[in-house]
């Protein structure tokens, strides 16, 4: 089976990307399973209950969230209703849930689990023992079993691509909007990269409109974030996977440039 990802969508050029562009790969790469990191869907910023549903609507399967899923208050009240909507499972209090259970179109069952880091970001719980508990509660029938960690640092990522190796079909990264080439199947078979990269605007330093950034760096004072628009690109990973094993056993990078 085929399977994509889409690395964070941020605010509307990386939505925009996602309707433009979304159905095209889905058909040209007969994709049979769409995951995508949707946190920063709002400006940037969080996301809201009318553009989960937008993304969903545009073919995604399951949307997974990180440190910036509070952002927008609405969000608290919609995502207990919305499975397909996950926040990192080693929340210990937050709404919602951090897990999906789902079918596809063709019949093959999967699961989706959301991690977030702790080196260099807010405390969690671990992130590794929540795995280890969740994935020995998904049932053996269920053998494709994807993993987005949101986590800042390169080391925690790594760590956790070869702590899951050969239990899961697939640890991406996800958070730091910089696509990085270190693609590739783990011995055991897991898919793995450190980090998918922003769909978004790349005139900017990582989704902010590059004046803002560079007048915070000289001048350190604190300044109005500002989401830019321009250079918009879709990144995202192919991952082919056996549907019987579990097993990956190839990993592509896809870039998409356009307005």
């Amino acid at each position: 089976m085929n399977i994509l990802f889409i690395g964070d969508i941020f605010g509307k050029p990386g939505r925009e990307m996602v309707s433009n562009h979304l159905r095209d790969i889905v058909r040209a790469r007969s994709i049979d399973l769409v995951i995508a990191n949707g946190e920063n869907a709002a400006g940037g910023f969080g996301i809201t209950p009318r553009l989960a549903q937008e993304l969903l609507g545009e073919g995604i399967d399951v949307l997974t969230g990180g440190n910036h899923s509070w952002d927008r208050r609405e969000i608290l009240e919609f995502i207990p209703t919305e499975p397909r909507l996950l926040r990192p499972a080693n929340l210990p209090a937050a709404p919602g849930q951090g897990v999906y259970q789902g079918v596809t179109k063709s019949g093959i069952p999967y699961a989706v689990l959301n991690l977030q880091g702790r080196v260099f970001m807010a405390n969690t719980d671990c992130p590794f023992r929540t795995a280890d508990r969740i994935l020995g509660e998904l049932p053996a029938e269920c053998r494709i079993r994807f993993v987005d960690i949101h986590a800042e640092a390169t080391s925690e990522k790594v760590s956790m691509g070869w702590y899951l190796d050969g239990r899961v079909t697939a640890v991406l990264g996800t958070h730091t909007h910089i696509p990085t080439a270190d693609e590739r199947v783990l011995p055991k078979g897991t898919a793995y990269i450190t980090d998918v990269g922003m769909s978004g605007p790349y005139d900017s330093v990582i989704g902010i409109t590059k004046e803002t950034i560079l007048e915070r760096f000289l001048t350190q004072m604190p300044a109005r974030f500002e989401a830019a628009e321009k250079d918009a690109r879709l990144c995202a990973v192919l991952i082919q996977a056996d549907p019987e094993t579990g097993r990956a056993t190839h990993i592509e990078r896809l870039q998409v440039c356009g307005d």
